[in-house]
């Protein structure tokens, strides 16, 4: 158990780790204390956490010395990137192998690393049925993040290896929801067909990792997958049209279409849903809705969260 033991989370004013952050903060009876790493300790959130009752501290992932002091003392660490702040996969990669060295220098007993799949175990560079982005991937925002797996256990460090999902608030804020088009109607667009995608509500992510913190050693050395649900593109089409109060229908295009969208990141995107469309048994098997649930009984429904956040989605 973690009882009165320091978790250092990586990004605590961000999404995963922010929720991470909380969850512990929410549960004062747990004994866990939050060491809440930021590049900007004076930021509003930074603040806001301190005001929580979370120790602050600075930290930056570029940066080896400042991630072993903000390590030195905890009991575990919740390792995250983010490539959608600079979108350099390598940079990535070397920010997982800083806190993998910091990690074992500290002596952490439990560090859960945010991962997804490296889809180059799926789909080669050589296979033509997705595009080679970058030269070296095919979604790099999924491939470092797998890629940099080794690092953790070459290092010997006791690691969780958790595995996320579609955010829900992606339709909030990263513009991935419904869009009003030359007809005037609403349509949320995706290349997924009648394929489910694995999704949930981004909070959830960090009290899923919160109970794995709590089951002691029970998943160190194993990867996990969550999820809030396995939904198909018309489910969130008609569960929107309920809550926003119009119809919004389900644009399903090809992943060609997709990522010749033209924002940044398209090209990205288009082939990670290709991958969750094209080896969706797996995907969605990986994240299992009952595991998720046990790790955090308070798991969202879509329509749990919808009720809570839906009016937050911007509509045009």
């Amino acid at each position: 158990m973690t009882e009165g033991k320091i978790i250092a989370v990586v990004g605590a004013t961000g999404a995963q780790g922010g929720g991470l952050a909380r969850a512990i903060l929410d549960d004062p009876k747990g004994g866990s204390r939050v060491r809440a790493l930021t590049r900007k300790p004076d930021s509003d959130r930074a603040k806001e956490l301190a005001r929580l009752g979370a120790e602050v501290v600075q930290a930056d992932l570029d940066d080896l010395a400042s991630l072993k002091r903000a390590f030195r003392g905890a009991y575990g660490a919740y390792c995250v990137t983010n490539y959608w702040e600079h979108f350099s996969p390598e940079k990535e990669l070397a920010q997982a192998a800083n806190m993998a060295e910091a990690a074992k220098a500290e002596g952490l007993k439990h560090v859960i690393w945010s991962t997804l799949e490296d889809t180059r175990n799926w789909v080669p560079l050589d296979d033509d049925r997705m595009p080679t982005l970058m030269e070296k991937y095919k979604v790099p925002h999924f491939d470092a993040k797998g890629e940099a797996d080794h690092l953790f256990t070459d290092a010997g460090v006791p690691t969780t290896f958790l595995l996320t999902s579609f955010y829900w608030d992606n339709f909030i804020y990263f513009g991935s929801g419904p869009q009003r088009g030359p007809d005037g109607k609403l349509a949320l667009t995706m290349c997924m067909g009648d394929a489910k995608l694995a999704s949930m509500a981004v909070e959830d992510i960090g009290k899923c990792a919160y109970g794995i913190f709590k089951a002691g050693d029970r998943y160190i050395g194993k990867t996990v997958g969550i999820a809030g649900g396995h939904i198909t593109g018309e489910e969130f089409a008609a569960a929107l049209t309920r809550v926003i109060g119009e119809e919004v229908v389900y644009n399903s295009v090809s992943p060609e279409v997709y990522r010749g969208l033209g924002f940044p990141g398209a090209e990205d995107l288009g082939n990670m849903f290709q991958f969750k469309r094209d080896f969706n048994d797996y995907y969605c098997g990986r994240r299992s809705l009952e595991e998720s649930r046990k790790l955090n009984p308070e798991l969202l429904s879509f329509d749990a969260w919808l009720e809570r956040y839906g009016d937050r989605i911007p509509i045009e």
